[in-house]
């Protein structure tokens, strides 16, 4: 496979590519030290897998994640850290693994052998299976989510929210966030959607988790939902919200 590491730590970056180049499955090695320079390879080289750490300056590996699967859904994520406390995230992004620094050779080579694994899987027909179970559904009821390479129906009650992002979509049900490909309007067209109302080009919102509307100058409000996330209503959608 050809991987990319990203690791913002020189010791940490060293160990791996001394460990990876002696690996029979890893064919190419990359390295970046922050979320942009990672970035920037992935615009110009074919990638298999990247393995992530999650605490760097700037943009956050579980923020570079989303990135990955909104641009590079093909791309298989591991993520390598030394905070057990992001592991229900990461596998809700459909990470492959998550290795614990300081961790051990043996650990290691299970991590990419697990990424050989999934890399060898066909790719699912996410799109074409996923809308067409959806449209199955009880309307009003749930919404079918991928979560872990598995099929997980998810009460619309919990989402509080639907961001876009370009062709993608995620639904956030605090704590947890599910991304799918799909529009933002192809989602609100869903009979099952009917409870979100749009209230800016990039949102819509699950109007029973709306706690609170605060004004703003120029015909903008800010929505507070149940979790405290905030939102902002853009002046074209304001009186649709109302």
């Amino acid at each position: 496979m050809r991987l990319l590491i990203v690791d913002d730590e020189p010791p940490a970056l060293a160990k791996l590519r001394r460990l990876l180049q002696a690996m029979p499955e890893v064919s190419w090695l990359g390295e970046a030290g922050d979320a942009e320079q990672a970035l920037a390879l992935l615009q110009r080289e074919r990638l298999d897998a990247v393995l992530l750490d999650i605490q760097m300056p700037g943009m956050s590996g579980l923020e570079l994640a989303l990135k990955l699967q909104q641009q590079w859904p093909a791309v298989q994520i591991a993520f390598c850290t030394a905070y057990d406390e992001h592991a229900l995230r990461a596998f809700d992004l459909n990470a492959v693994d998550y290795l614990l620094k300081p961790y051990v050779p043996e650990r290691l080579a299970q991590t990419v052998q697990r990424l050989a694994a999934r890399l060898a899987q066909p790719p699912p027909a996410q799109g074409t299976l996923l809308s067409a179970l959806q449209q199955l559904q009880p309307v009003a009821a749930h919404w079918l989510v991928l979560r872990q390479g598995g099929l997980h129906k998810l009460p619309l009650a919990e989402i509080e929210w639907v961001a876009a992002a370009d062709n993608y979509i995620e639904l956030h049900a605090p704590p947890h966030s599910y991304l799918e490909r799909r529009s933002l309007a192809a989602f609100l067209e869903h009979p099952a959607a009917a409870r979100f109302v749009r209230v800016h080009r990039c949102h819509a919102v699950n109007a029973a988790h709306i706690q609170a509307i605060a004004p703003l100058p120029y015909g903008e409000a800010n929505l507070t939902l149940s979790s405290g996330q905030q939102l902002r209503v853009s002046r074209s959608y304001r009186a649709r919200l109302k």
